[in-house]
């Protein structure tokens, strides 16, 4: 490569190093204007002198190389003088630019100087005057402070005074009540101390009395809205219910040849089982079970006959809705026809004669049903024979007894319509079909529903406990009933003010009798709720139990 493109080079490298420099050299200027006025100048300067010393250094360069190549590089000197020269101008461009900015920094740096002590000096007046106003409020606190130390100076000569009367008083007061507090023992009887426990047993008595009559109230108010909420989660609670007894008691399973008949019951479009179930009132489920047809419903009769008409249809072959018709209204007539075969039979058994015939159609239709897996005809049956052997050993009238007994349940034919004990319901029915008033008090009375009015309710109420408590009568071990009734009578026992407690009634009925003096008729609601939350708490037993707290007040006196 010829030597004089490296010096070319090299001229190149300088301009652009000195054109850098002095760059950096005017901003460097640019950023110290407010601070270094003065040493501008001398900036440029160096910055001049430097730049000219590298001019110098690369024309000594250029002058070493020159003497072998002078004519060659004469073109290219020139060429150089003339962007040195151009250099020259833009650096004196720069340092006009500079000098320029120079002066805007200072006028600016002058005119924000003078704001700001503008500024600084009205935040001077403002806190001056803040100073003063506040010296002022100094000035009046102080002279405030002056009287009020006066002010409870006075004031602090008269409590003085007052306290030396208030001690003189106070001596003279506290001789005054223990004279009266000793005057007071004396006429009592009494200490203080006694006095004030005696005054606290009374606070606690009429606290007790007054939470008892408060929660009889509530009771009171709690219980209508409590029997329609009761009622309710009772029919959820027996709809819900899937276990044994309910399973047995509810759902009857009819048998099929085979599984074609399905299809044929059913009907086109589902025609034949809606008319099966609005002839009989019950629900026919028809599932993958092979070869059964199962029969749901509460009532017994309805089931009973939607049994009887269903195996009909099945033999005979014809099923739509006409002939369903005909076969059900001859079902019915077949159950009620048992049930008064059943009857007839449970009144030869007993010896019972001359019923109306209605009382007989309801006494057969409880042959279909059942109290805690007893069939409730048998059961009859079985008071009827145990009221009239007690009767028999106390000399009264057997056939009446055998009658009471046999009839004591007879409002559970019906008690699923109508609203109101069985008891009761069943006394009303037998009255209205003009049975005997004796009778239909003593099923009335047989669960305490009415007052009883003869010995006949009492020995109806026994024999039905009998027949229903005895072992095995109800699915109860022997072991586990009389648990229970131990239970029961413990539990009732432990509470305070309790004399005794009698399990009555196979466990169903708590009778507590109470002490009079430590007791009272608002408490006795108390202690009775108590107890029944105490038994919901402790044992797991069937149906309810009712607590029933006896309070009874004798005054004895003798004539001499």
């Amino acid at each position: 490569m010829p030597e004089y493109v490296w010096i070319l080079a090299a001229l190149i490298v300088g301009l652009g190093i000195g054109w850098s420099i002095t760059r950096s050299r005017v901003k460097q200027l640019e950023k110290a204007h407010s601070s270094r006025g003065e040493q501008d100048k001398e900036a440029i300067e160096r910055a001049k002198a430097q730049a000219e010393e590298i001019l110098d250094a690369a024309r000594a360069d250029a002058d070493k190389q020159r003497d072998a190549r002078l004519l060659e590089t004469e073109t290219s000197l020139k060429t150089l003088q003339a962007q040195l020269k151009a250099t020259e101008a833009q650096i004196r461009t720069a340092e006009l630019e500079a000098k320029e900015t120079l002066l805007k920094a200072r006028e600016a740096g002058e005119a924000e100087a003078r704001r700001s002590s503008n500024q600084a000096l009205a935040r001077i007046k403002e806190q001056e005057d803040r100073a003063a106003k506040r010296e002022q409020v100094t000035r009046e606190k102080e002279d405030l402070l002056a009287n009020r130390e006066l002010d409870l100076t006075r004031r602090e000569k008269s409590l003085v005074a007052r306290e030396q009367q208030a001690v003189a008083h106070e001596s003279t007061a506290a001789q005054l009540v223990e004279q009266q507090k000793a005057r007071l023992e004396q006429i009592a009887g009494m200490s203080g101390d006694e006095a004030r426990q005696q005054l606290m047993e009374q606070y606690k008595d009429e606290a007790r009395h007054g939470a008892a009559n408060d929660a009889k109230h509530i009771e009171d108010a709690a219980r209508e809205e409590a029997e329609k909420r009761a009622k309710r989660i009772i029919g959820i609670a027996i709809q819900r219910f899937a276990g044994e007894h309910c399973q047995e008691r509810s759902v009857t399973s009819v048998a099929l040849p085979n599984d074609e008949l399905k299809g044929r019951i059913i009907g086109r479009e589902g025609r034949n089982i809606r008319a099966l179930q609005e002839a009989t009132g019950v629900d026919f489920i028809v599932d993958d079970t092979p070869e059964t047809i199962v029969v749901s419903s509460f009532d017994p009769i309805r089931r009973e006959v939607a049994r009887i008409a269903l195996e009909k249809l099945i033999v005979d072959g014809r099923i739509h809705p006409t002939r369903i018709e005909e076969v059900v209204g001859k079902a019915q007539e077949e159950v009620e026809r048992a049930c008064r075969e059943a009857a007839e039979q449970a009144m030869m058994e007993l010896g019972v004669t001359r019923l109306n015939p209605e009382v007989v159609k309801l006494l057969g239709r409880l042959r279909y049903r059942y109290s805690y897996a007893q069939n409730v005809l048998r059961h009859s049956v079985e008071t009827g024979f145990l009221a009239g052997l007690m009767a028999g050993e106390l000399g009264l009238n057997v056939r009446m007894a055998r009658r009471a007994g046999l009839l004591h349940d007879i409002g559970k034919a019906v008690s699923h319509e109508q609203e109101g004990a069985h008891a009761v319901i069943g006394a009303q029915m037998l009255r209205k079909h003009g049975e005997d008033e004796t009778v239909a008090n003593a099923v009335a009375s047989h669960h305490d529903d009415e007052p009883c009015k003869s010995v006949l309710g009492h020995l109806v109420a026994a024999a039905d406990t009998l027949s229903g408590a005895r072992p095995g009568a109800r699915r109860e071990m022997l072991e586990a009933y009389v648990r229970r009734l131990e239970e029961l009578e413990r539990i009732s026992a432990g509470f305070k003010g309790v004399e005794k407690a009698y399990a009555i009634q196979a466990g169903r009925e708590i009778r507590v009798l109470v002490e009079p003096a430590e007791v009272s008729d608002a408490e006795s609601s108390l202690l009775a709720r108590e107890i029944a939350k105490k038994i919901e708490e402790s044992l797991t037993y069937p149906g309810q139990i009712r607590v029933t707290v006896v309070r009874e007040t004798r005054a004895i006196e003798y004539a001499k």
